[in-house]
């Protein structure tokens, strides 16, 4: 039975869906990442649930999929990982006080166009977009596709950090924007240690 335990051990701590998928690979705060959640299209199905844009019968199907057509699955796989790289050298740019490149944004738009083509208006108080018809193998990366043109078009986009101890990004909701760690339950919590055993180093040797 698949349990999906590294999906699941997951903090979405991005502050926005596209920047919580860009996540899913952990590591240092420069450099190549050393981990990765997204392992094949079950995990990608796994985490679209865990973040909340696949209900539970959703999941179910999309799993089932899978398995009756592997071919368009790996294909919706592949597609995935290459849009991940996409929004991350987008917001990862932004984050560092950089242009994305043209190039980036062009990919970026024309998927956007492709989830919108799944796409259907419903009502939630206002209108939304929603994909509750979609049932190919791409469902699972539509609505991160259009969470990040959101962002990019509505959203503060100087808001837009690195993590100081980590490779993830997040949306700084703080009111005087000085948020530095994906969470203080993790990276903030190790820093504090780090600079305890300094102090008291420093103390030692006084």
């Amino acid at each position: 039975m698949e349990t999906f335990e590294g999906v699941r051990r997951l903090r979405l701590v991005g502050g926005n869906l596209a920047l919580d998928f860009v996540n899913t690979r952990t590591g240092p705060p420069v450099g190549s990442p050393d981990g990765d959640v997204l392992t094949g299209y079950p995990e990608l199905v796994a985490w679209a649930g865990y973040a909340g844009t696949l209900t539970e019968a959703e999941v179910t199907r999309s799993l089932r999929l899978s398995h009756d057509d592997p071919d368009a699955a790996q294909a919706a796989f592949g597609r995935a990982l290459r849009t991940r790289d996409r929004l991350d050298e987008v917001f990862r740019a932004l984050a560092t006080g950089r242009s994305p490149s043209g190039a980036d944004l062009a990919h970026l738009r024309d998927e956007e166009a492709d989830a919108l083509a799944h796409a259907l208006l419903d009502r939630a108080g206002s209108y939304v977009w929603t994909w509750r018809d979609d049932h190919t193998a791409a469902r699972p990366l539509r609505p991160v596709v259009h969470a990040a043109v959101q962002l990019l078009t509505t959203g503060a986009l100087d808001r837009i950090k690195g993590c100081g101890g980590c490779r993830f990004l997040f949306h700084d909701e703080s009111k005087n924007r000085s948020r530095r760690w994906c969470s203080m339950d993790d990276c903030g919590t190790v820093e504090k240690a780090r600079r305890y055993v300094a102090t008291r180093r420093t103390r030692a040797t006084r």
